[in-house]
């Protein structure tokens, strides 16, 4: 996001969200036998890129995807050229929908995504700032038009909502002892890229994933925020920890869940925990019983913003080719693999 332009518990005792400081060492990420069904994945920048190879790889696992600030599925293809000429800025052009298309459908074939009348039944929710000066606002119309061929009823599944004077970032609307220092300015984005438009984006895109819901009760939302050991899921391009909220009364399963992931520069390594602790997912999960989990990316030399994979970076050096945007993806494998131990319940082993 900057401008380098590289987008480049268990046991859990539940009451307000306290601070993490006195824990010297994250647990292992808990069972929490959450719900195999109505699961969402969210994600801003490159963590909507991210997002959205999930959804295409495994869209029988989620009922729901909301992008923030990207693009289109499989923009880059491999390549950081057209990541940062194509799918960010636009100099080298829009990327071309047949060409995205064609591979799509080469995923198919050699079973690499998952079932297109699965994907056709997801919900979407895509929005862009208008004066996005990283991602040009182009791209997220571009995703949306994917979309729209591929969900069965897209006037009825999707939902493109642009805001005029936002940049680039995650937009919220500031609530009572949201710090000063976790929020940046609208329309010129940078810092913590928590944008104070005015804008519950949070409640914005779950109300549209996943219909009617309780609105959030005033205060800090109930629940623990924990962090937990990646280790267990570790593939190159993963921080040693990772984050989950979990609502009070969720510890014994039976929970909604959502994944959220941050953009470039988003991670707590270079912005504390502002994403994970005031985006306000949380307190739309905790008004709505639906566990968040807040996985790391960590930064690197081939990947110096903390972005998620989504030009292939993560993959072998030797390939021509790299699988980042499919069900082969080692860090899609790794994200599938912490959805699939929160879905075990706590008595599994």
């Amino acid at each position: 996001m900057p401008a380098t332009r590289c987008l480049a518990a268990a046991s859990l005792c539940l009451g307000l969200v306290a601070p993490l400081a006195a824990q010297e060492r994250p647990a292992e990420l808990p069972r929490l036998g959450v719900n195999r069904d109505g699961a969402s994945v969210l994600g801003v920048s490159s963590g909507g890129y991210m997002a959205t190879q999930l959804a295409v790889a495994w869209p029988e696992r989620f009922a729901g995807l909301g992008v923030v600030a990207a693009g289109p599925w499989a923009c880059a293809r491999g390549s950081l050229g057209l990541a940062l000429g194509q799918c960010m800025a636009t100099q080298r052009g829009m990327p071309d929908p047949a060409e995205l298309e064609n591979r799509y459908q080469g995923y198919r074939r050699r079973e690499l995504v998952g079932d297109p009348e699965a994907l056709a039944e997801l919900r979407v929710f895509v929005w862009h700032g208008e004066e996005d000066n990283t991602v040009a606002p182009s791209l997220g119309r571009a995703l949306a038009e994917q979309f729209r061929d591929w969900l069965a009823s897209p006037d009825d599944q999707l939902r493109l909502m642009k805001s005029e004077q936002a940049g680039h970032g995650w937009p919220l609307s500031t609530r009572a002892g949201t710090p000063v220092d976790a929020l940046t300015d609208c329309r010129g984005g940078g810092g913590t890229h928590l944008l104070a438009c005015d804008l519950d984006i949070a409640g914005k895109m779950l109300g549209w994933l996943h219909g009617d819901l309780a609105p959030p009760e005033p205060g800090d939302p109930r629940g623990e925020l924990v962090r937990f050991d990646q280790s267990d899921f570790d593939v190159r391009g993963l921080g040693d920890t990772g984050y989950l909220f979990v609502p009070t009364g969720c510890e014994e399963g039976g929970c909604d869940l959502s994944v959220a992931l941050h953009g470039c520069a988003m991670d707590v390594e270079q912005i504390d925990e502002a994403f994970v602790r005031h985006s306000g997912l949380n307190e739309w999960a905790a008004a709505n019983q639906r566990v968040v989990l807040y996985p790391q990316a960590e930064t690197s030399l081939p990947n110096p913003q903390g972005c998620w994979d989504w030009w292939g970076f993560a993959e072998s050096t030797w390939q021509l080719d790299p699988l980042h945007d499919s069900r082969q993806g080692s860090q899609t494998g790794a994200l599938m693999a912490m959805i699939e131990h929160l879905q075990q319940s706590p008595d599994e082993k």
